[in-house]
């Protein structure tokens, strides 16, 4: 399939790209938009699923290590308790709010850019939040009694601490996953029942039949998954800033240097959003290209995500300018000492990491040209998420390596245990993706066919078809 942006060469260029090119009937939009779920694996899908596969395997060996010699086989020592544990848990709590935000927040003020991207973010956050669940349960020490953290009915009497932050982030990380989980199921429904109804093959019409819960597309149908959509959506928009507010607390209610600051919260709700839709873009340009979706995921989806990108990478280099200010200004010698070691001490190279990726990086997109070119926000993507990466590192490993007296300072050494939880979750992440990629809609088809409706009586996109103009 040739570029499909062939089909705008002739446009006006300072006419926006089309949310859709090229024009379509129901008929053929959803030919081309179940087509990777029909067809049959490619080569490169099942080398990709085979390396997934080899990094799950590997996330497995390493916590059946921790769950039979415990969490000494990980690197954290006194008084670096937390360490690897929870900069992976909160770097992948953040990963998973571009979902939520593209869902939710975009639907309720009406943007029609998302529905091309929309399905792909909400299966990113599930995952990537199963992702994070993992390493506060192992992080326990005895997983098999983190039921305690639940306030489940109890003749013993024992109740979960609720001063505890730990207790916090279970409450706060359920209830994100719990409506995350059906805002992305509610929204399938309809395109299972379109796959249950078009597949051939009866084992899939089975399967699909019994994933679309009976849906048949009558009035009543429709009129309850709008309001049930819309219902879902208005719960979902808070927990976008309140699960990671909850998680910051668990560090600004603390005392360290480094932790016990006001900006925080407002900080990491722009650091995930910021490592979210870099996530996003990442699984987005090759998706787009090997799926055959460029003619509903065009240039204009992944510039608005690049905007969004800066904005929020503006956002999180003014956290890091108040954070240094805000040491110096308060004249607290331990405060800004802790900064002082972040940038000269044995840990310099991840801090300035942090400062080239998520400060400096993300001004290429003031530039168009940067902001539309598919190999330069394909890198940055990668790149912003070293750098939200090396920023948890930054923030709570380098904190506690410095602690108030030199007698406490210790540098961290991470263990292979260590690696093999980090590249385990990226191999199981990966490898949910490609399986969502292949047996799941990863376009949201209803919408895109009623945004199709509604850009065809507008006029606003070109009138050539989409098979003779390069699409």
């Amino acid at each position: 399939m040739a570029d499909p942006h062939a089909a705008t060469a002739a446009m006006d260029p300072l006419e926006p790209v089309p949310l859709i090119i090229g024009q379509y009937t129901d008929a053929t939009l959803t030919q081309s938009l179940f087509g990777h779920v029909w067809a049959k694996p490619t080569k490169g899908w099942l080398i990709m699923f085979a390396l997934s596969l080899m990094g799950t395997g590997i996330l497995g060996i390493s916590v059946v290590i921790t769950l039979g010699w415990g969490i000494g086989t990980w690197g954290n020592t006194i008084p670096m308790g937390w360490a690897w544990g929870i900069v992976n848990f909160v770097w992948w709590v953040g990963i998973g709010h571009a979902g939520t935000l593209i869902s939710a927040i975009l639907f309720l003020f009406q943007q029609k850019w998302r529905t091309a991207i929309n399905r792909f973010a909400e299966a990113m956050t599930i995952f990537a939040v199963m992702c994070a669940g993992l390493f506060p349960a192992l992080h326990t020490g005895r997983p098999w009694f983190d039921y305690f953290l639940f306030p489940y009915p109890s003749d013993t009497l024992l109740w979960p601490q609720f001063k505890s932050p730990l207790t916090w982030d279970v409450f706060a990380v359920s209830t994100y996953f719990t409506v995350s989980l059906l805002f992305w199921y509610l929204g399938l429904i309809p395109d299972f029942a379109a796959l249950r109804d078009a597949s051939t093959n009866k084992a899939r019409r089975l399967v699909y039949g019994m994933l679309s819960l009976g849906w048949r597309g009558s009035g009543r149908h429709w009129n309850d998954y709008k309001s049930a959509y819309l219902l879902l959506a208005g719960l979902a928009t808070p927990l976008v800033l309140s699960v990671h507010t909850i998680v910051s607390f668990d560090f600004a209610v603390s005392l360290l240097p480094g932790w016990h600051t006001t900006i925080f919260p407002p900080y990491f709700v722009a650091g995930a959003v910021f490592s979210g839709f870099a996530m996003v873009v990442t699984w987005l340009v090759p998706a787009r290209q090997f799926c055959g979706l460029k003619h509903v995921i065009t240039l204009r989806h992944l510039e608005n995500m690049n905007k969004i990108i800066m904005l929020t990478g503006m956002l999180v280099a003014y956290g890091y300018m108040m954070e240094h200010f805000i040491a110096w200004y308060s004249g607290n010698v331990p405060e800004w000492d802790q900064f002082y070691d972040r940038a000269t001490g044995n840990f310099r190279a991840i801090y300035w990491t942090m400062m080239f990726c998520n400060v400096v990086l993300p001004q290429v997109y003031w530039f168009k040209k940067a902001r539309t070119s598919i190999p330069i926000m394909f890198v940055v993507s990668i790149l912003v998420n070293v750098g939200m990466w090396s920023e948890r590192f930054v923030i709570f490993v380098i904190s506690l390596h410095h602690s108030f007296l030199p007698s406490m300072f210790k540098d961290y050494v991470p263990t292979l245990v260590d690696v093999g939880l980090l590249v385990g979750t990226i191999g199981m992440f990966s490898m949910l993706m490609l399986l969502f990629l292949k047996f799941f809609p990863a376009i949201a088809v209803s919408e895109v066919k009623e945004l199709n409706h509604e850009l065809a009586h507008a006029h606003v996109r070109p009138e050539a078809n989409p098979r003779q103009s390069g699409a």
